[in-house]
């Protein structure tokens, strides 16, 4: 398996917002515990005299105020037994870890793979859960092919690769991460072949062309670092901002969150909140908090938190099912160990959860 990419963890105008053209995919919140998101037949939920109780998994607790609660798979482990019990009984969303990567879905220019990524698609339909796509474009995991292109070629794969892939998955896809990581950590525009070879408006021709080929899935940028206000979210703040003001594509903003249990989160509800003050949904997309016990219990429960106290905060994805096949293996960052037991962290996000819930 491919594993996430090794990055650093981290901590840290006055316009009228024009709609959009098509409106923004509203989550339906439910009225009563007892009606679910699809998929979570398995969860139960515990009434008293006809009074909601807590839910004991975490996506029927995130399904009571509406959201989700994913995590990032990848195929190849879905034949394991324990593996996939987890998953299935604990999520209401998936979200392809590599498998829908341009490498992985266009290793050579106008040749289409979807193998590995539609098992993901029909693993999660098959239990009713959401899909995440991840990701249409990314300076990194592109195909050799991709590297070699210039100008106006470069251009029309960009466009033709995000057509193929959001095409194919029409309809199929709640949120796709549109362009990922295409900032610096002092605001700057990353230089990458797509920044240096097509200017800065590719980040909205990108979108443009999601929107296109799938108009019904709700469209995010992604990042890392954007924990807090700091000049990363602030330049990726302006851009959301612009783009909003001139009727530009964007419904979402993802924030990876990959953590460790010294985080500094003192700005991350603000922070939120004022993307969704835009008028964009916003989703934490790849969280993982290094550490153990009862100091990764509490960033884990401080992100959950400050999700739910945000309307327009969707949902949240850890970045893997398991610390046995997380890409941060080592850090033990997740809410289940090697051996799929529920860490303290777990039973944190459980509670903030299902204090949430209508």
């Amino acid at each position: 398996m491919r594993t996430k990419r090794a990055k650093a963890a981290t901590t840290s105008g006055t316009s009228r917002i024009r709609p959009r053209t098509r409106p923004l995919r509203k989550r339906a919140r439910t009225a009563a515990v007892g009606v679910l998101t699809g998929g979570l037949a398995a969860v139960s939920v515990l009434t008293t005299a006809g009074t909601a109780q807590a839910a004991d998994t975490l996506g029927g607790a995130a399904a009571q105020s509406g959201r989700y609660f994913g995590a990032a798979v990848d195929p190849g482990h879905l034949g394991e037994g324990d593996y996939a019990s987890a998953l299935n009984r604990e999520f209401n969303s998936v979200v392809a870890e590599n498998a829908m990567k341009w490498d992985a879905t266009e290793p050579n220019q106008g040749q289409f793979s979807f193998g590995a990524g539609d098992q993901v698609v029909s693993h999660a339909r098959s239990k009713g859960m959401k899909v995440r796509g991840h990701t249409l474009v990314w300076h990194s995991q592109q195909p050799a092919w991709v590297r070699g292109l210039t100008g106006d070629s470069l251009r029309r794969a960009m466009i033709g690769h995000i057509s193929g892939v959001a095409g194919h998955y029409r309809g199929q896809i709640s949120s796709w991460d549109v362009v990922n990581e295409a900032f610096e950590w002092d605001g700057s525009r990353r230089q990458s072949n797509l920044q240096q070879q097509l200017g800065n408006g590719w980040i909205e021709e990108a979108f443009r062309a999601a929107d296109a080929a799938d108009p019904g899935a709700k469209l995010c940028y992604n990042d890392y670092g954007t924990d807090g206000i700091n000049a990363k979210s602030d330049a990726i703040y302006r851009m959301v901002k612009d783009f909003r003001n001139r009727g530009v594509p964007i419904d979402c903003v993802g924030f990876q969150s990959h953590l460790d249990s010294n985080a500094d989160l003192s700005t991350y509800r603000q922070n939120l909140q004022r993307f969704a003050d835009l008028g964009v949904d916003v989703e934490i997309t790849e969280l993982d908090v290094g550490g153990s016990g009862a100091a990764q219990a509490r960033v884990f429960r401080d992100v959950t938190a400050a999700c739910v106290a945000v309307s327009r905060c969707t949902g949240i994805t850890t970045w893997g099912v398991t610390d046995k096949y997380s890409w941060r293996s080592q850090e033990t960052p997740l809410l289940f160990d090697s051996a799929y037991r529920k860490k303290a962290a777990y039973g944190a996000v459980l509670d903030v959860l299902n204090g949430a819930r209508n």
